[in-house]
């Protein structure tokens, strides 16, 4: 499995190549990859105190999760490097664009992810407990306010996939 996580990874480094990931601190951007090692730190623990959990496919899922949604990687390089239940899960993490509003990307995605396995549903908590940490300071306070509306939406539509990432989302929300 190590040899497929760090393949995955510098796979997600290739294709973030670039990317940054807006701090609480003015002016302050980080690499793209400091956001997707810190999901994939938040999925890990949730594996470590379940390990009934396929740690395998959420960990693959967590590094991957942006990668059909934010780059150019296609699907197909997705499947033949992963397998089908990588790619199934990182499709149903990505919001579907075609889609007028916010809300109804959202309910969209939800909904897809609750056809895959809880993994899946531990990926996306773990992904909005990281995007919760404090906010870009160029964001409005209406833009928290929506956002952590969103992760409440989140919270009770997935929750139950995982108690502990459950609870560390509520702790953020508030």
């Amino acid at each position: 499995m190590t040899d497929k996580i760090q393949q995955a990874w510098f796979l997600a480094a290739k294709y973030h190549a670039g990317q940054r990931y807006a701090t609480p601190e003015a002016g302050v951007s980080v690499p793209y990859l400091a956001h997707l090692g810190a999901v994939t730190l938040e999925v890990q623990e949730a594996i470590r105190r379940k390990p009934d959990l396929d740690s395998s496919l959420a960990t693959l899922c967590a590094i991957l999760h942006d990668s059909l949604e934010d780059t150019d990687l296609s699907p197909a390089v997705l499947e033949n490097t992963f397998g089908k239940a990588v790619l199934d899960g990182v499709r149903a993490l990505t919001k579907n664009e075609s889609l007028t509003t916010k809300r109804e990307r959202m309910k969209d995605s939800l909904r897809r992810i609750k056809a895959q396995p809880r993994e899946i549903a531990v990926v996306k908590l773990a992904d909005r407990i990281c995007n919760l940490a404090p906010p870009p300071s160029h964001w409005s306070q209406d833009k928290v306010s929506a956002y952590r509306k969103e992760a409440q939406l989140i919270l009770s539509e997935l929750g139950s996939a995982d108690d502990y990432l459950a609870n560390r989302l509520g702790e953020k929300i508030m």
